[in-house]
């Protein structure tokens, strides 16, 4: 009989009193009068004991006595997953990305001997990230927010428009029972002490189910996993991985550059299509031939500074832009100049080739596009930045041309147009850093100075903001990879690195560092395996950054003929 341990209690006091009182025994005290009763008392009569029982079950039916209620046990010796209610895509989620409510703390920069164990601890994040959504997902694995929309940003058609966004999240997208999204907490599941498991309709089984069709053959089986991970997941932790492209941390070539000029503003490096290095140096330029290991002077300004080196896309004519603002023109085979123009009123610091079109940009406000077949100075002026031009850059394919300035602009301009096609404003910084996508069309990343620091990525064809990421210092200049879809920022204050980028998820490859100064100057090889950095510390620096596209299934070795090179001058 289940009767409550304090009535039972009260009905043995009942029955003793009814039998205690048959013989009244005066006494001197009440505590002497209790001491005796206790030791002489006659036995408890079974017929009232039963009688008083009897009497408290009735009205225990008629009346049910609750059990004191408790505030509901969470945890217990035993932690049972509780997914009642619960929509675990959408808990999932929640606990992805952080909550609009409570804003995540800025993480702190990582120096350069943290970004190991960075990326190591980044990358075990993201494995058990996978395994954590393959065990409770199975097959339809969600994706969280944050890389869907990374996603369709980075992602461009062959027109250059984006692909169409996802449908925002709504409470229509929740489980039954939920109607507004929670606020995500640090677990997953709500957990409950095994006695509450005992609920209707609880989708918690309350023993093993056995089947009746005989024994399971499968030896990939979860009834004969030796580990509380399926055998799904296990394939999935098992399942080899690529491993990450090994870049060199060091330069395999480092040169001496008397006289490079440590200005932000100049552009002083550039390599051309025959295989040939310009740089300028003070009032010189240089030039070393790659295939012949010669190093030549092309030519010595008097009364003059080089302030920019640019090479025609085909062919042996190279630009030389110079600080009293005229723009010449060499032929380097010859070591001949071919023409001197004039138009600037101040230093001519970035220049650009279209084909026929040479574009210099100046400290004078103006850029001109001049068309060297023809014997006029410029064809097309054009005015739009308010400060000195430092950055111009062709995209050959699209017709289309990009400008940066001191002035914190970036514009677009569409072949000889005097109107800028799109003006863009973010930066808030010098842009210097210009480079076209030579893998989608339409797709320019550009780079801010030391107020500024991100690399923002844009649709040049709708104008709208792709990507934009902080890189935590100055961003001097930009380089697409022609054989693989990465990209090369070198950078200044306070990292003075170069960092190799993979696109879009804009992870980075690798790190480089060596310069003492901002690397100021960047230029990639004809075959897009080596890039040279040049910085006020006076010297160049070799990287073998990239791999070189199979050839007939031969593939180059990459920079064995710069190895007798060892000084520029």
């Amino acid at each position: 009989m289940d009767i409550p341990g304090s009535t039972f209690d009260e009905a043995v006091d009942l029955a003793t009193t009814a039998a205690a009182t048959g013989s009244k025994r005066p006494h001197a005290n009440g505590a002497s009068a209790t001491a005796h009763q206790r030791e002489t008392s006659e036995p408890v009569d079974a017929d009232l004991l039963n009688r008083a029982l009897m009497a408290v079950q009735g009205s225990r039916d008629i009346t049910p006595i609750a059990s004191p209620s408790r505030k509901r046990q969470r945890y217990g010796d035993r932690f049972i997953p509780n997914r009642e209610g619960q929509d675990l895509q959408a808990s999932f989620n929640l606990l992805e990305e952080s909550s609009p409510d409570t804003p995540s703390k800025l993480k702190r920069r990582a120096a350069n001997g943290e970004l190991h164990f960075q990326k190591a601890a980044a990358e075990a994040d993201r494995t058990f990230s996978n395994l954590l959504r393959s065990e409770i997902f199975d097959t339809t694995i969600p994706q969280p927010k944050n890389i869907q929309e990374g996603a369709r940003r980075s992602s461009l058609n062959a027109s250059g428009s984006g692909s169409t966004p996802p449908p925002p999240y709504s409470p229509t997208h929740l489980g039954p029972g939920s109607n507004t999204p929670a606020t995500p907490h640090k677990n997953l599941f709500s957990y409950m002490s095994p006695r509450h498991i005992n609920i209707p309709g609880h989708p918690t089984p309350h023993r093993t189910p056995r089947s009746g069709r005989g024994i399971n053959l499968n030896p990939h089986s979860d009834l004969y996993s030796t580990t509380p991970i399926r055998y799904a997941s296990q394939q999935l932790l098992l399942t080899p991985r690529k491993q990450p492209r090994a870049i060199s941390k060091v330069p395999f070539k480092v040169l001496d550059a008397p006289d490079l000029a440590d200005d932000f503003y100049l552009n002083l490096v550039d390599w051309g299509s025959s295989n040939m290095l310009g740089v300028g140096l003070g009032s010189c330029v240089y030039m070393w031939n790659a295939v012949t290991q010669q190093v030549t002077k092309l030519t010595e300004l008097p009364d003059d500074q080089v302030t920019s080196v640019s090479w025609i896309q085909r062919g042996s004519h190279v630009a030389i832009g110079t600080n009293r603002g005229l723009v010449q023109i060499w032929d380097a085979e010859k070591c001949r100049k071919l023409r001197n123009m004039t138009g600037h009123t101040n230093r001519a610091g970035a220049l650009a080739w279209n084909d026929h079109i040479l574009t210099s940009g100046s400290r004078d406000r103006n850029i001109f596009h001049r068309d060297v077949r023809a014997p006029d100075q410029y064809v097309r002026k054009l005015v739009g930045h308010k400060q000195e031009i430092c950055g111009l850059k062709w995209n050959t394919e699209d017709g289309q041309l990009a400008s940066g300035g001191n002035d914190n602009k970036l514009m677009v301009w569409d072949k000889l147009d005097d109107t800028p096609l799109f003006k863009f404003s973010d930066h808030t910084a010098a842009v210097k850093a210009i480079a076209w996508s030579p893998h989608q069309h339409y797709l320019l990343a550009s780079g801010g100075g030391t107020a500024d620091r991100g690399i923002k990525f844009w649709n040049t064809q709708t104008g709208s903001l792709i990507q934009d990421i902080d890189t935590g210092s100055q961003v001097c200049n930009l380089a697409w990879s022609k054989n693989s879809n990465e990209i090369v920022s070198t950078h200044g204050y306070s990292q003075n690195q170069i960092v190799v980028w993979k696109y879009p998820s804009m992870t980075q490859v690798a790190s480089l560092t060596g310069h003492t100064f901002r690397v100021l100057y960047l230029a990639m090889s004809p075959d897009g395996q080596t890039v040279v950095t040049g910085a006020g510390d006076e010297t160049l620096r070799f990287w073998k950054c990239f791999g070189k596209k199979d050839r007939d299934g031969v593939k180059g070795d990459g920079g064995s003929a710069m190895e007798a090179w060892q000084t520029i001058r």
